[in-house]
Order: C-alpha cells, then structure tokens, then sequence
C-alpha cells in the first residue's frame, strides 16, 4: 500500500494550484484524503479537473481566500513576496511550503524515480508512468503536462512506485531523495539563477549526490553535459549510460522512424530488443531508452517494460497533433529553448517527408531571449517560414532592449523566412493565407501561443 497524508499537509492551501507542478501536488493530496485549497489567477481545465476532485479553488488572489484553519501554503518559485495570500499566511503564522518540499513528502516510503535534465523531463517521465501503469505496477505520478491518456498531470496509484519531475530551474530537485535518477542532459538555461556552466553542474551534482545509498543514476552517453557530469562524479554513485555511443552500457542500435512512430533496437545485458516508441523524432527514441534503462535499474524486467512503452501515446503540448482542416495539419509543440526546437523541428521534417513545415512560435521569458535569442533563429531556419510573437513574459519583468527582433534577424541572417507578429489575434488569419493543403502548421512555445491551435483550425476550415 501506497503511504497516506505527510505531515501537516492534511489542509494544504496551494497559491497558483492551476500550475503544472503545483496542481499535480494538490491532486494527490485531495486523492489521499487532503482538504485541498487553493487560487490561480484565472480559471481553466486544471482547476475544473481540480474541483472535480473536491479541491476549492479560487479564481484570483486574495487575503480572504485563505482560511485560516490551513495546514500549510504551499508556493512554488514563481510566487511573488508581495502576495495577499502570502502575507496573510505570515500573518496567520501558517507555515510555508516550497512546493518542492510537498512534492518531496509525497514521496517518503515508497520508491522515486527522479527526471532531470534541461529537455524531456516531461515526456521521460510520462513514458515511465504510462509503461509501469501498463505493466500492473500502479506507480504514483507527478508530470510537468497531460498525458494524452489518461488526461492528466498526476495520480496517487497504490503501487510503490513513484515517478517525478525534478525541476533544476530554481535548484528544487536538491530536495529528492531518489532511488533511481536520469539526467538526459546538461545544458545552460534559467539565467536568471544560474550565471554559468559551473553552477549547472553544481547543481547536477549535488542533485545525484541526493541518490539513495545502492541507487542507480541513468545518464545519457550521447550528450557532452551529461558525460562531462559523469566525469565530474567519478564514480561516486553507480552509474548506468545510455544512448547510441559505442559505450553506452544501454546502446541504441537503430532508430527507424515509421511515420508518427519510430522504431528503436538496443542491447541491454547482452540482449537485442526492439521496441516501438509511438510518437516521432531521435530524441524521444532516447528518453524511451532512458525509461528503458530506469525501470530495469529498479529491477522491472526489460522485457516487459520495453513494449508496454509503446502503450505511451505522448503529452499535451508535446508535438500534440490539435486536429486537420483544408489538407493542414496543426501540431503543438511545448519547445522553447533551442536545442528543444531543433529536435521537434528535425523530428517533423523526418516525419513529414516533402510537407512544408510553417511555424507559429512565441519566445518565452526575456532572459532566455537575451542569452539565447541567436540559436532560437537559427533554430527556425529548419522550417519552411515561420511567424514570431512579441515574448511571453511569464514570471519576468521586461528587459530594455530584449525583443523578439533578436529572434528574427538572427532567423534571417541564417536564411529564414521569417515574419514578425505582434497581435496574437491576427495569427489565424495570417496562417490561412500562408498554408497550403499538405503543409503542417507547428505552434511552438511554452506561452499561451498553445491557444491558437484550435482558433487556426476554425480559420481553414472556413
């Protein structure tokens, strides 16, 4: 059996629960018996799939919304000091919870697998979910998106598994203590909190160093900030790699792409298997691989694990197919950072043979911009034209200066057809005059640019 509620998190009242991590948290907590509470600054699915599970959840933030019988606040990075519920938290002397801290109680007397990495946590960590719920093992779950099926976020499983994202961005996957953890990669992003590569492999070290006593890290082989992480562990934790490398002790033979799917082969052990991944592109063959070799770390047969993975049919956002009109298909894409756009953009260019790929894509954050505003164009020069957005800002104040104009003369200087934007209303339109039947249109960004897949849709059709 699956452990109960941590302690003090019996009446948890979460500020901003329409988040991808924190609603994931506040669902397991309301699914094991919490009185959960909670307010985001606009309603949405998330919080109508919250309420559906008893949670209340408030539209807004205000003092009132907390009551002052809460447990706890559980807050993530993102909330500002200056927030009412914040303050009438330190008012009440409620205590406060990083959200990192919740994620890391949930997880005491059972089995965690942790997912870092600077790209494919969420689609890594959604294939383990999806393959050990197919396999019987009823695995606890928190994921940083949907899963297609079954549709959500998270899940409180009575199985003593439990699969997590470990978020790097503000250092919070220090508070894990994993049994088994996968580094995909090690790159440099989260300006904001990070200066340089030194500190991303601080942080990456301290992060393994978190591994239980006799617990495996899975790294990738193939990424050069993964290995050089390795190098820098010399062998302080039991280390398995994966990858195409000669030597990956989990080696992929073969990755043949089968339109939307791919088909993967790899020796694991001294034993050929091969395996279909069902969603297309090298770089989720490889998180494939990596759960692969995770769940055969936790001692999950490998021969069972490696085609109930094909039972995984992708994540919200994750180069989600949004529908078809007038001959265009329309296909969402959470990438942001350049290596992420690069791998979506080559994985559809594989996929789509001959079809022009048109772009729809919103820069996320000025400091990622700033630091990386060059790669992001050149990024766009692998598809057919693309449109650029004014940036989303999320959490960030603007910085002077830092436009999405860095993005397109850098797009045009490597050759793009690049077209500037700056009324997201106007997308729809804009891309039914450009598309053609056949073309497959990819909107592109970690913002709400998401929203306008179903209102480019409506537009062809008419």
């Amino acid at each position: 059996m699956a452990p109960g509620l941590p302690t003090a998190m019996d009446r948890p009242h979460f500020i901003g629960i329409g988040g991808a991590g924190m609603s994931g948290i506040a669902k397991i907590l309301a699914q094991r018996g919490a009185e959960v509470a909670g307010s985001d600054a606009r309603d949405s699915a998330t919080a109508e799939a919250l309420r559906a599970l008893g949670v209340t959840v408030h539209v807004g933030h205000a003092r009132e919304h907390l009551a002052d019988g809460a447990s706890c606040v559980v807050v993530s990075s993102a909330i500002r000091e200056d927030n009412p519920e914040l303050a009438r938290a330190a008012e009440l002397g409620i205590p406060v919870v990083h959200r990192s801290d919740a994620l890391a109680a949930l997880m005491v007397g059972l089995r965690p697998i942790a997912v870092a990495g600077t790209h494919g946590k969420t689609t890594t960590t959604s294939m383990l979910a999806v393959s050990l719920t197919e396999l019987g093992l009823d695995p606890s779950y928190a994921i940083g998106g949907d899963l297609d099926a079954p549709g959500s976020n998270a899940l409180h499983g009575e199985g003593d598994i439990f699969v997590a994202e470990a978020d790097e961005s503000d250092r919070s996957f220090h508070k894990y203590a994993p049994e088994v953890a996968i580094v995909l990669n090690v790159e440099l992003d989260h300006h904001a909190n990070y200066a340089s590569m030194d500190e991303i492999y601080e942080s990456f070290e301290t992060f393994a160093g978190k591994i239980v006593p006799g617990g495996t890290l899975v790294v990738c082989a193939d990424h050069e900030g993964a290995r050089e992480l390795t190098r820098r562990l010399a062998g302080s934790v039991r280390t398995v790699t994966y990858g195409e490398a000669e030597d990956a002790d989990v080696r992929v033979t073969a990755v043949v792409p089968q339109g939307l799917k791919s088909r993967v082969t790899v020796l694991l052990g001294g034993q050929e298997l091969t395996f279909t991944v069902s969603v297309p592109g090298r770089h989720y063959a490889l998180n494939a691989v990596a759960a692969l070799a995770a769940g055969a770390a936790l001692g999950i047969p490998a021969t069972e694990l490696a085609p109930a993975i094909a039972a995984y049919t992708g994540v919200k956002r994750r180069l989600q197919l949004k529908g078809e009109a007038a001959g265009v298909q329309v296909i969402d894409s959470y990438a942001h950072h350049p290596t992420e756009m690069t791998a979506d953009l080559e994985a559809m260019r594989a996929a789509a043979g001959d079809a022009r790929i048109l772009v729809v894509f919103q820069p996320h954050l000025f400091s990622r911009t700033q630091e990386l505003g060059k790669e992001m164009g050149q990024a766009l020069a692998l598809a057919g034209a693309s449109v650029v957005l004014d940036i989303y800002p999320a959490r960030e104040d603007p910085i002077p200066g830092v436009t999405s104009e860095l993005i397109i003369e850098a797009a045009r200087a490597a050759g793009a057809d690049v077209t500037a934007v700056h009324d997201k209303a106007e997308i729809p339109a804009v891309i039914a005059g450009m598309a053609k039947p056949g073309d497959l249109v990819l909107t592109m960004g970690a913002g709400d640019v998401t929203d306008l897949g179903p209102l480019i849709l409506d537009r062809l059709s008419q």
